[in-house]
């Protein structure tokens, strides 16, 4: 279900606006326009849409336009021209009072710089927005102790801003958000503020508590490492557009032009490419009740010197070699079941490469959370993904 949708966005700063967006629809680019018409190009003609309990990452270098964009989705900006709309309801129609509702039940936002107030305690400052709302105080400390739990902060009502640490302050302004129970999150460059250690640390909070509340997330960023490990798709720009839309494994692999090339050459695919994208479907399977004999016969046939063996769910039972079958053969065994090798690495497709780098084995069986076989990893598919057309990543 589409929670929201950006059509044609466009937002200019500065004086004749109008004939610089009819420029700019003829192709004009940003800094034609300042020179032009003496406007700054924020956006331009950006279109995109977000499912409900996405995160979307929004990033980009400084001056691509993804901070306007997160303040235009609930109009802190002024849109110049273009349709946003949540839910099925265009907001750029809406009057003061409606977008004043909109911003207090709606939308939650939290920022790089903490905002909170020194003089207030962690559970008052957790529980502003509610204030803001007119909640009354039983009910909104209640909300606000709810949420502190939430990012982990029981225990900590009671303290002041100066006696938390960076990350801890970043958790009361999520948790503050949280609060007045948004259906959607807006985080500007949220963790960029944070040292390296205490940023990633916020990072998998931040991956653990969407399991749990299952918010639309808008995520802006520049940081190209945590657009790939929080986005279920990124949507990257350049000068106000949108450069390309996907998920962070078909902008690595696919790039859309040179500028998105040039964005991830220096990214460790290991750590982003998946387990699916790597494997190979198995050239034969056989089971449990199958011989010996029928066993050497699907490897002679395939050309392989061992087999997977599933059940008849197709759930992973092992796998059995060439060698140890023929002797199983020679003694006239009626099932593999004696040459079964179930001490056999196995993998999920979602998870990332990089844990496949140490087996001691392979081939590595890839399963679900069922236990059904999906496909195998062979050591050439592994290291040929690090190494495919284009030269992208270090791995």
């Amino acid at each position: 279900m589409c929670k929201i949708e950006v059509k044609n966005l466009y937002k200019l700063f500065g004086e004749n606006v109008s004939h610089a967006i009819n420029d700019m629809k003829k192709g004009k680019g940003k800094e034609e326009i300042m020179k032009k018409h003496g406007a700054a190009v924020g956006l331009d003609n950006v279109s995109f849409s977000v499912k409900e309990g996405e995160i979307l990452v929004v990033m980009g270098l400084s001056g691509s336009g993804k901070s306007t964009l997160i303040r235009c989705l609930n109009r802190l900006i002024e849109p110049t021209e273009g349709v946003i709309t949540i839910d099925g309801q265009d907001i750029t129609r809406f009057n003061k009072d409606q977008l004043r509702e909109l911003r207090s039940k709606k939308f939650g936002m939290v920022f790089q710089r903490f905002a909170l107030f020194p003089h207030k305690s962690v559970i008052e400052n957790a529980a502003y927005g509610l204030e803001v709302q007119n909640v009354p105080k039983e009910e909104r400390l209640k909300r606000a102790a709810d949420s502190l739990e939430l990012v982990g902060l029981k225990g900590w009502e009671e303290y002041y801003p100066e006696n938390l640490s960076g990350g801890m302050q970043q958790r009361v302004g999520l948790a503050r958000a949280l609060a007045v129970e948004p259906d959607i999150l807006l985080m500007d460059e949220a963790f960029s503020a944070l040292d390296p250690l205490i940023k990633r640390e916020m990072q998998d909070e931040l991956l653990s508590l969407q399991a749990r509340v299952n918010k639309t997330i808008v995520f802006i960023t520049h940081d190209l490492d945590e657009a790939l490990k929080l986005g279920d798709r990124i949507v990257l720009m350049k000068d106000g557009r949108v450069v390309q839309i996907g998920e962070p494994e078909e902008i690595l692999t696919n790039p859309a032009n040179m500028y998105v090339e040039k964005f991830v050459e220096n990214v460790d695919l290991s750590k982003v490419l998946t387990v699916s994208s790597v494997m190979i479907k198995p050239f034969a399977v056989t089971y449990p009740k199958d011989g010996p004999k029928s066993a050497l016969l699907k490897m002679k046939e395939a050309g392989i010197s061992s087999v997977m063996v599933v059940n008849r769910e197709r759930q992973f039972m092992g796998i059995v070699h060439v060698k140890d079958v023929r002797k199983a053969a020679e003694l006239n065994h009626k099932t593999l079941e004696e040459v079964l090798d179930r001490d056999v690495v196995s993998a999920l497709p979602d998870e990332n490469i990089s844990g496949l780098f140490t087996a001691a084995k392979f081939p590595i069986a890839v399963v679900d959370e069922k236990g059904v076989l999906k496909g195998a990893v062979v050591r050439g598919s592994l290291l040929s993904a690090l190494s495919f057309e284009g030269g992208v990543g270090n791995g």
